[in-house]
């Protein structure tokens, strides 16, 4: 794929208005395409901020849907679900060109199998239709996912609920993933299971926007099935110790080998402590390579630096 500008103005649907939707609204406003919010309830600070129309939508109507739809190209959700299940349907009706799901992480080929995810939320599902209607004879729809590894902004001050993200994946709060910039804690793997150190990509919220926004401009016919960026790469030793750094204070660290990783794990589901349970699932996913994957495939297409995670660790807490 190369390079070049598309000149061609599309209408663009952004289902959801929580902080992601919000980010790619601002990033998006900024070309000459028209923006569509959707959403379940008024939201006139888009209309205000962004200068993009907000449409309140019922997700559980295939009708409704396929009427606010008619007529968009390029459908990006930032919902998940029945919701983002029932919106692909509706999507299709209505002969969109392109849908981008609500897959924001890390790359499809890191992800668990089918049926063992426990982060899936109907996830694989809705990755199923997409290959199933991206090879309809009479009206293909095509999709991409944008991989994206793992929010800076799980490491901010109040969480990803800071930022309106986070519900859906039970990480809102500050400390629920790794480390705690703000008491000085860190519970990481050690090790993923073949004792090798434990590896993830990582992108600001507001770069992924921007990855899109800018991938926009390159033309969604020739865009792949996945677009693959990154705003660093750390171990997670290495993650912690720059949170350190930067915090200018040694942190109380826990390292979990890979076996203590399942032995709680297992606790935890037999405790019923779903809190804890969840928690620990993150940290072996982590260990798994969930959030880690090779050289990335829109970075050099784009006209811009994404931030590091140094960068803004130094901008979000020094």
């Amino acid at each position: 794929m190369t390079r070049r500008a598309n000149s061609v103005m599309m209408r663009i649907a952004i289902a959801g208005a929580g902080g992601f939707a919000s980010l790619l609204a601002q990033e998006l406003s900024q070309s000459a395409h028209a923006i569509l919010v959707l959403s379940t309830r008024e939201h006139p600070e888009f209309e205000s901020e962004y200068d993009c129309q907000v449409v309140v939508v019922d997700y559980t109507s295939l009708e409704n849907l396929q009427f606010t739809l008619q007529g968009v190209d390029l459908v990006i959700s930032t919902i998940s679900g029945a919701e983002q299940l029932n919106l692909i349907d509706a999507a299709r009706r209505a002969r969109v060109r392109c849908f981008v799901p609500s897959e924001f992480e890390g790359a499809l080929s890191h992800r668990p199998p089918v049926g063992s995810d426990p982060f899936d939320n109907d996830s694989s599902t809705a990755l199923e239709q997409l290959r199933h209607w991206s090879h309809s004879r009479q009206y293909p729809m095509k999709y991409t996912v944008f991989s994206c590894g793992v929010f800076y902004e799980r490491f901010a001050p109040g969480g990803l609920q800071a930022y309106n993200m986070g519900a859906t994946c039970r990480l809102q709060n500050q400390g629920d993933y790794m480390i705690d910039l703000g008491n000085n804690t860190a519970e990481i793997p050690q090790a993923n299971s073949q004792g090798q150190p434990v590896r993830l990509v990582m992108t600001s919220a507001l770069d992924v926007a921007r990855f899109v926004a800018a991938a926009v401009e390159l033309g969604i016919d020739t865009w792949p099935h996945e677009f693959k960026m990154r705003g660093d790469r750390l171990t997670t030793q290495g993650l912690q110790q720059l949170c350190s750094q930067v915090r200018g204070i040694a942190f109380n660290v826990v390292t979990r080998p890979y076996n203590e990783l399942i032995s709680w794990l297992s606790y935890y589901e037999q405790s019923r402590d779903e809190a804890r349970w969840y928690m620990m699932q993150h940290l072996v996913q982590t260990a798994n390579g969930r959030y880690y994957f090779g050289e990335p495939n829109l970075n050099d297409l784009v006209n811009f630096q994404p931030m590091t995670f140094q960068q803004w660790l130094y901008n979000t807490w020094a």
